[in-house]
């Protein structure tokens, strides 16, 4: 494995907060693309009506 020096832990730590950032990011974007989904089917359904 690489040596990452003194400053291993921090450094693992790091990558794994990045990861956990990206991940929820990840999450929030797709859930709010699916509340914003359904929030258009149900203009849609209105102004079909």
């Amino acid at each position: 494995m690489i040596d990452l020096g003194p400053h291993a832990v921090f450094i693992v730590w790091a990558y794994i907060g990045v990861a956990i950032g990206v991940a929820g990011l990840i999450g929030w974007t797709l859930y709010d693309a699916r509340t914003t989904a359904g929030k258009l089917a149900a203009l849609e359904a209105r102004r079909a009506a």
